[in-house]
């Protein structure tokens, strides 16, 4: 639960919590575009139980993200989540084909600048923790107090 990060941390866990909560919402609310339907159009099997799986690890994880409550635990689903959508939607437009309107490396690097910005996003709050400005910091210090340890 160490929250020994700089405040500024504070910054990171905004965009990438917001970004994820966002795009979970998203799921819900268009189902044809960017939920169910999008997974089945890129062959997802039982494309409603995995869009809906993933809608809800992303709205709670990214709220949690957020709020900086338990936050290496809420980076966790979410990398794997970030993960799992580069491999599937940004690796086959290096085919020939691919999916964008521009080819290869170059369009799937264009298409894939939001993911692997979230992707080192969560590498960076896995690695550093939420910060001073988070609630896993409020409860890590009322701990400390409780327990009688000097604080740091």
């Amino acid at each position: 639960m160490g929250s020994e990060g700089p405040a500024a941390v504070i910054c990171i866990r905004l965009s990438v919590g917001l970004v994820f909560l966002s795009e979970g919402i998203q799921k819900f609310r268009y189902p044809n575009t960017l939920g169910p339907g999008r997974f089945d159009k890129i062959g997802i099997p039982a494309p409603t139980f995995f869009a809906n799986l993933d809608g809800v690890i992303e709205i709670a994880c990214g709220a949690l993200i957020v709020l900086g409550l338990l936050t290496r635990l809420a980076v966790v689903p979410l990398l794997i989540d970030i993960s799992l959508a580069i491999v599937l939607t940004k690796f086959p437009e290096l085919r020939p084909g691919g999916f964008g309107g521009v080819q290869g490396f170059w369009g799937m690097a264009h298409d894939a600048r939001t993911d692997f910005a979230m992707l080192l996003g969560l590498i960076f709050l896995l690695w550093a923790g939420p910060g001073r400005w988070s609630l896993d910091a409020v409860i890590a210090h009322r701990l400390q107090v409780t327990r009688g340890s000097p604080l740091n």
